[in-house]
């Protein structure tokens, strides 16, 4: 009896000590977390924010793949963790990925839920990693769409002082030293992609990604203060190894949700195979390194479209003052613009029976493709009816990429460059450019330098498709389902830019890619247009003619111009001088 009880005390006071070293624990952790806890800026049209997991449970079907019936009408936070398995998922019953429904079901609830981020503190060899995770209820990005979103921001001390972060970007993120952050204090600063819930370090980046996520800070702010900062490690359906959202309810629908980006993710402990979870230092320092170059780079084209507009400006009112110059020196001519001056089959009017032609073909191919990268997939389970194309160029959409899916192509992101405008106002530019000039030599300058532009656009494509094998895209493209070498597909391609066919065969699942890729019509078009412009300019050179009688300059004497209307001096001189001698004989008349 005795020995009962002292067993009893001893683990009453072990079980005491214990509780309050974890409460201690506990509190340290949250206290280290609520000092570097983010401040988040989203994008104006955000329709989704840091949500506890219970809305998504609660909202839930269990289901298995394979089985269209579901496991569980009425998930618990309390009962997930006990399925183990990559085929479990939850199933919100709001809506599908196809529409808004759970956006729409989330937002009328937003202001009664509120927000919550979960944080983790994980502590190794004088090596402190701050965890900061978001569940958004929807992801409804330019790359992907699906139900559940998980993404990560985290901080690294060293020896208790701050020295990086690492921000999750779809399967892959970027890396920034401490001084690279821009922060509130302590509390750095997340600029979420509206959608996609990617993570970015400026509210212009973005833009280069092959995501193409739209980032800004024109929307919500939720500061530290305005969400729930809860303790990860101790959430009880943390071992949950499904997906957070619809999967497929065959296999084949699996393994296409998982190529297309429709499933749901995994959770924390599972997200990239365990790395950010078991190895977060490891995790980060695959990352790419932010580079303030890069962030120039990335603030230039996110406000491409004003600093367009002002330099446009600029070089109107240019345009327009050397045309009045001309104007007042040697007039504009009777046609006014100097390439409609067309009189037979002469080399001044050929040049400019050419240069119109090189404009309207240089039209024509704004409106079709310059480069196209095509496939066809055939591998057991997933295959597309002949070539399809996974990425163009072109001069009204910039860069498109797609991959194909059961139901056709579907869009996987995009890099907006607006070629069209950009070679469609130095079009116009060459037209006003050109007005009231009167000799075919200088209309030839004109024509030549437009022509050699012309080139740069082509030579720009080949560069890109060059230096596309020099990224990880393996690292980018995530755990697919089907072990498809993406880092070897851009290889392919970028070792022949200008073009090329190829099969590709696959070791590890039955099946081959084909590839076919090369300049498209609108490049051929832009290159003809080059050609002519500089032949055309050529040809004006050559020609070496007035194109109009000048107006004759006025005669400028002393910087003075003398108007013709203008009395000589002698005259004014000879009339004072008899005025004088007038009133002089009426004085001695007197």
């Amino acid at each position: 009896m005795k020995i009962n009880n002292i067993l009893f005390v001893f683990i009453f006071v072990f079980t005491l000590i214990f509780g309050c070293f974890c409460g201690f624990v506990n509190a340290a952790d949250k206290d280290i977390a609520e000092q570097y806890s983010p401040i988040f800026y989203f994008e104006g049209s955000e329709t989704c924010y840091p949500v506890d997991v219970s809305y998504h449970i609660d909202n839930s079907y269990l289901y298995m793949v394979g089985n269209d019936q579901p496991i569980d009408e009425s998930p618990s936070i309390e009962t997930i963790s006990e399925y183990l398995g990559e085929g479990y998922y939850l199933d919100n019953q709001k809506g599908t990925i196809d529409d808004d429904g759970i956006i729409n079901d989330y937002k009328s609830q937003e202001s009664t839920i509120g927000y919550t981020v979960y944080s983790r503190v994980y502590s190794y060899s004088g090596t402190t990693v701050i965890q900061y995770w978001m569940f958004y209820a929807f992801n409804k990005g330019t790359m992907n769409q699906h139900e559940g979103d998980w993404e990560m921001v985290q901080v690294i001390l060293s020896n208790g002082t701050p020295t990086q972060v690492m921000y999750s970007q779809h399967h892959s993120g970027q890396k920034a030293n401490w001084n690279q952050v821009e922060k509130n204090g302590d509390h750095i600063k997340v600029y979420v992609s509206r959608g996609s819930h990617a993570n970015y370090l400026r509210s212009f980046s973005g833009v280069l990604g092959v995501a193409n996520d739209i980032v800004g800070a024109n929307g919500k702010k939720i500061t530290d203060n305005e969400y729930n900062l809860v303790l990860l490690d101790s959430q009880p359906w943390l071992d949950f190894s499904g997906r957070w959202g619809w999967f497929g309810s065959t296999q084949e629908e699996a393994d296409e949700s998982s190529i297309l980006g429709r499933a749901g993710p995994n959770g924390p402990k599972f997200r990239e195979d365990g790395l950010m979870w078991d190895n977060p230092d490891q995790w980060g320092s695959n990352l790419i390194q932010a580079d303030d170059t890069i962030f120039t780079l990335e603030m230039i084209l996110y406000n491409f479209v004003l600093i367009f507009i002002v330099v446009s400006i600029v070089t109107l009112s240019i345009l327009i003052f050397r045309i009045y110059r001309r104007y007042k020196k040697t007039g504009l001519g009777p046609r006014i613009i100097s390439m409609l001056y067309i009189d037979g089959l002469d080399f001044k009017s050929i040049g400019n029976i050419l240069c119109i032609v090189a404009i309207i073909i240089a039209i024509f191919s704004l409106i079709t493709p310059w480069y196209i990268i095509s496939n066809n997939v055939s591998i057991s389970g997933y295959e597309t009816e002949g070539m399809e194309n996974m990425m163009t160029i072109d001069g009204i959409n910039g860069v498109q990429i797609t991959i194909p899916g059961a139901s056709g192509p579907i869009p996987m992101g995009a890099i907006k460059i607006p070629f069209s405008l950009l070679i469609g106002i130095s079009l116009v530019f060459l037209v006003i450019a050109t007005i009231g000039i009167a000799h075919s030599k200088k209309l030839s300058v004109k024509y030549l330098s437009r022509g050699a532009k012309l080139f740069v656009p082509v030579l720009i494509i080949i560069i890109i498709i060059m230096i596309l094998g020099m990224f990880p895209f393996e690292s980018l493209a995530g755990n697919s389902g089907n072990d498809i070498n993406i880092g070897e597909i851009i290889s392919k391609i970028s070792s022949s830019p200008t073009g090329g066919q190829q099969s590709i065969p696959l070791s590890d699942v039955q099946g081959q890619i084909e590839l076919k890729w090369g300049f498209g019509l609108g490049a051929i078009l832009l290159l003809i247009s080059a050609m002519l412009l500089v032949i055309s300019g050529g040809l004006e050179f050559v020609a070496n003619i007035e194109l109009f009688p000048v107006k004759k300059p006025l005669e400028i004497k002393n910087n003075k111009v003398e108007k013709l209307t203008k009395k000589p001096n002698s005259e004014k001189k000879e009339k004072t001088s008899d005025i004088k001698s007038d009133d002089l004989k009426d004085n001695t008349d007197d």
